[in-house]
């Protein structure tokens, strides 16, 4: 493939970078873009999504497609919770619509470990669902 990408900023972290790499996060989530997404993992990326286990950014995408044509009207907030050389800890909010209409906050953690390109390569999410009313919503 040539050229090994890389995505900005690089381990080891510094607060602000770490704080960077978080928003960068965030900001390619709700972008709602598979490929995009995928893009800041390694090929061989390794995933724990509560119970499904995903390996390398082709299984990233079709996952992704998939979760988008269930959770509707997806919007996302991450804050970093702590960091450590090429790892963070990140918890982080989100609302969705499922297609019956039911509004849904999934509240979670996550664990990333990064190459030294600056790719995802492990990324464990443990992350639970709470149905909301519509005037519970935080993310409008």
């Amino acid at each position: 493939m040539g050229n090994i990408a890389q995505k900005l900023p690089l381990p080891p972290f510094t607060m602000e970078t770490a704080l960077q790499k978080v928003q960068l996060a965030e900001d390619a989530w709700n972008s709602q873009d598979p490929e995009r997404i995928a893009s800041a993992y390694t090929i061989d990326t390794q995933w724990r999504n509560r119970t499904e286990f995903i390996n390398g950014r082709e299984e990233v995408v079709a996952f992704l497609k998939q979760k988008w044509q269930k959770e509707l009207n997806y919007k996302l907030k991450k804050e970093l919770w702590g960091f450590r050389e090429n790892r963070m800890a990140v918890r982080f909010e989100y609302e969705y619509q499922d297609n019956s209409g039911q509004w849904f906050r999934a509240y979670g953690n996550e664990n990333w470990e990064f190459d030294g390109n600056g790719l995802m390569q492990k990324r464990y999410a443990s992350i639970n669902d709470l149905a909301i009313d519509p005037k519970d919503r935080k993310f409008i």
